[in-house]
């Protein structure tokens, strides 16, 4: 009695083990029950063909009987008709032993030959079954990982919140943050390289209508113009009062 309940428990605790694998990875199982069922296949497609060499043999055999029973009634037929009843007896007998024994070798062989059809016949249809265990096994290991993808992508909907108060919403604050500091400072560093344009176009500007000037002034020299045609230019124009101001100091003297 206490035997059987410790059998009992031991067993028990045995099946609570083997449910842990099965929940583990039932595609696995599911995959080692698959391969084993392939062994015992060819197990028994290798019976079968031993089998089917045992049907050959008797098929032989009946083909040997019958050959010998077409003999036998030939050469019984033969003693008749030369009148040799003797022998012909002789030969009778041996016909029907050998008729005898082709008829049991036949029912051996119908036997034989159905035995191995019903065995043929459920071994192919274990293999169909083998293949649409294999069919379901790829279609439950896909569903099961898709399934497990899709929790995953639940589970990660509700992680990613971008919320200001959770982590992920304070980590994105200190990225804009730093991309409107570089922002800046590529605003800034455009604003000083435009510092000192004006001045610079404002020079350039001057020392071509000095230029001008000089030249205006050369071709008055050169007799190519006359000072009356010759346009002032707004660099003389700038200077003009100035040098009327010395002249009226120098008449008032």
């Amino acid at each position: 009695m206490i035997f059987h309940k410790f059998w009992s428990v031991l067993m028990a605790q045995i099946n609570k083990v083997a449910n842990l694998f099965w929940e583990a990875d039932p595609i696995a199982q599911m995959q080692y029950e698959y391969d084993r069922a392939v062994e015992q296949l060819k197990e028994g497609r290798t019976g079968l063909e031993q089998y089917r060499g045992l049907v050959e043999r008797v098929t032989r055999q009946v083909s040997a009987n019958k050959s010998h029973v077409q003999k036998l009634e030939a050469e019984t037929k033969a003693y008749l008709k030369a009148g040799d009843r003797t022998t012909a007896a002789k030969f009778a007998l041996e016909l029907q032993k050998a008729k005898e024994e082709l008829a049991a070798n036949e029912q051996q062989l119908n036997m034989h030959e159905t035995a191995y059809g019903n065995s043929l016949k459920k071994i192919q249809h274990a293999n169909e079954k083998l293949i649409e265990l294999q069919q379901k096994i790829q279609k439950y290991d896909a569903e099961l990982k898709m399934s497990s993808a899709e929790a995953e992508i639940a589970k990660l909907s509700e992680t990613f919140d971008m919320n200001v108060t959770t982590d992920f919403g304070q980590i994105e604050t200190v990225i804009q943050q730093k991309i409107d500091q570089n922002r800046g400072k590529v605003r800034v560093a455009a604003d000083l390289s435009e510092k000192g344009i004006a001045e610079i176009k404002a020079e350039e500007n001057m020392r071509g209508q000095l230029a001008e000037q000089a030249l205006q002034n050369f071709e008055v020299e050169l007799g190519l113009k006359s000072p009356e045609t010759t346009p002032m230019s707004q660099t003389a124009k700038d200077l003009g009062p100035a040098t009327t101001d010395k002249v009226t100091e120098k008449q008032t003297n």
